[in-house]
Order: C-alpha cells, then structure tokens, then sequence
C-alpha cells in the first residue's frame, strides 16, 4: 500500500511541478527579447569585433566570469547587461557583431540582440575619440535586425514581439569623458552646460528611431557621478569626487528624465523607466555598508593612484576581494555593484526608479 500512495504522490508530485514549469514558461513571455544599446557599461563583446584602442578582451578582465576568460566585458564578472537579461529570464544576448557572420543570424534575433560598444555615446565626436560604435550606428545596426524580423515573422507578428520586448539604453557617459579628456573635436570653447543641451537635442531624435522601429518599452539608465570613478579622484590629492562633473551628471538624468516624460505624452502606447544610477552609486560610497562594500575609492584593478590610472591591463595588480570593491577599474563597477544596481533597476522604486520599475515596466 505504502508504494502505490508513494508512486500517486510522486505523481501528483510530477503534474504539479510539470504545470508550474507550463506556468511559468507562459508568465517568462511577457517580454520575449531584449534589445540593449549603449556603451561598455553594457557591452558584452562587440569591441572585438572593431578596430579600437578601447578593449576588454584580456586579463584580468572576466577572471569571475565562466571559465575566468576575459570576454570583452569592462569588468571582473557579468555586467548590467547580463544581469538585466537574467531578470527577464532570457539567456545572455549575444554581441550583435558576434552574428554579423553567423548563418543561423534571424533565428537569433528572436531573444534580441546586445548592441553595446565600449566608447559609445550619442554624439558621433565619441566614435572619432575612442573608434567605438555610436549610439546612431547601434541604430543602424538594429533597423537591420527589425528588417530581418520582418522578412522571418511579417510585419504584424514583428510588431507584435517588440512592442511586448524591453529596450535598455545605457548612454551618455562618453560624452562626457570625451569632454573632459579632449574637447578637440567637438566646436572650440564649447562648455559643459553646452554640451548637455547638445546631447539633449540630439537623443530624442535617437530615441524616436527606435521608436518608430516597433520600440514601446525603453529601460534607460541614467549616468553615474562620473566625478566620483576612481580616474576621476585619482587627478585629486584627497581623493574625493569631482563635484563639477557629478553636477552636469545629475543634470543630464534630469533633463533625460524631462525628455522621457514628453515622449510619453506624445506617444500613448510607449512606456518607459528611467533608473537614477546617480543617486545608486552615490549611496554607494556614502553608505557602503549597507550593501556589503568596504572599498568606494580605490579600483579593484589598475595602476597608479587609487588604481585609477590606467585600464585593467595584465600588468596591472588586482585585488583578491573584489565583491567588497564598488569599482573594478578606473570607470566600472564590479560585478557585485552591477548586480545590485540591477537588482534596483528592476525591483526599486522612485526616486531611483521613475515613473516604474523594469519589472512593472515588463508586466504592462
């Protein structure tokens, strides 16, 4: 007796489990791909691909990552971009230029596609400093896809993938560092406040491309207090964040934010959220341990002051405990920062995460 109540349970066992899987198959749908442009914040591998000095396909980049290899992401493990994926329980994208060659290409599509490039910015200038793939030929590159969607699924079936996907822009930065290292070719003179109102002008343009190529659901995530990356206080005795920058960093979020608000106005069908990556970091240093970080200043990996000279190069000494380091090199953050930034982007709520979250932004 005791076997067949055993065998019914197991198999009661067994339908349960076998309908929570169904289940939950069909809740992962609600967004089937993910679309992410933006800069090495993001980029999982596309640099390799490019002729550019800006690279991360080397030790000790990648020495948490599978197998410890060194991908082309800008830090010790996953980056936001993998993690964003996780969340929405798609496998990691691939880098776009990865399937450029691929012959299989559309099928891969369908998940969506990573067409993030260390060095990117909105203004082309970004792609002449660092000969990265700006944020308008990331956009080239995914009109190419929307075509390929198209001709595989039709138009209607196309339209209707995307406007259920999530569409994450990670941008900005560069232009700002480019800037700050080198204003040689952007006009003479040109000052911070500027050079705001230029990217301002030009990323709605951008983000009205995307748009009318079936985008309705952008996750953007604002900029860091760049005056607070260990390349920025390393250039100060102290140590402490470079307040200009950090300002016009505020600035340019609050200002995406605006901009974001009126596209909505304008475009019903479209939503968005925006995560203030600028207040999270922040947080960060002025209370590390609350998120388990012990290290705010000082890279995990790098040279000169507070390791914030040069690149993760292999020459470069690195720390043995990088989970307590918010920064792996001289701009990005660890793996363990990237995993709780994500973890807000998805679960937090205002002020970081306006108007919504990316989970609720996923369930509308």
């Amino acid at each position: 007796m005791g076997h067949h109540c055993n065998s019914v349970v197991s198999f009661c066992f067994f339908i349960i489990s076998f309908l929570i899987t169904v289940i939950h198959t069909e809740a992962d749908k609600t967004v089937p791909a993910l679309f992410i442009f933006g800069d090495s914040l993001v980029d999982v591998g596309n640099n390799n691909y490019i002729l550019s000095v800006l690279k991360a396909n080397f030790p000790h980049n990648g020495i948490d990552f599978t197998d410890h290899k060194a991908t082309g992401r800008y830090t010790n493990g996953k980056n936001a971009a993998d993690f964003i994926a996780e969340k929405l329980d798609l496998l990691t994208l691939p880098p776009y230029l990865s399937l450029v060659k691929a012959s299989n290409k559309s099928t891969s599509f369908l998940g969506g596609v990573n067409f993030a490039s260390g060095g990117a910015g909105i203004l082309d200038h970004t792609k002449q400093l660092f000969a990265s793939i700006s944020l308008d030929e990331q956009i080239d590159y995914y009109s190419t896809v929307y075509g390929e969607l198209v001709n595989q699924l039709g138009a209607d079936a196309t339209q209707k993938l995307l406007s259920k996907s999530i569409f994450g822009i990670v941008i900005g930065s560069n232009d700002m560092l480019g800037y700050i290292r080198s204003s040689s070719t952007l006009p003479r003179n040109t000052t911070l406040p500027q050079l705001i109102d230029l990217m301002i002008s030009i990323l709605p343009g951008q983000l009205k491309r995307i748009y009318n190529l079936g985008a309705r659901k952008f996750a953007f995530i604002g900029m860091g207090p760049i005056g607070c990356t260990p390349s920025q206080r390393s250039l100060n005795k102290t140590g402490e964040c470079n307040e200009e920058i950090n300002y016009w960093s505020h600035t340019f979020n609050e200002r995406v934010k605006a901009l974001l608000e009126g596209m909505k106005s304008e475009n019903n069908d479209m939503n968005y959220s925006f995560f203030d990556a600028y207040s999270q970091l922040l947080d960060f240093s002025q209370n590390p341990d609350a998120y388990g970080f012990s290290e705010v200043k000082e890279a995990c990996c790098g040279l000169g002051n507070l390791r914030g000279k040069t690149p993760c190069l292999p020459i470069s000494l690195y720390c043995s405990n990088r989970s307590d380091h918010v920064f792996w090199d001289f701009y990005h953050p660890t793996e363990a920062a990237y995993r709780i930034i994500v973890d807000n982007v998805f679960e937090g709520s205002q002020p970081y995460a306006y108007p919504i979250n990316v989970k609720q932004l996923a369930a509308l």
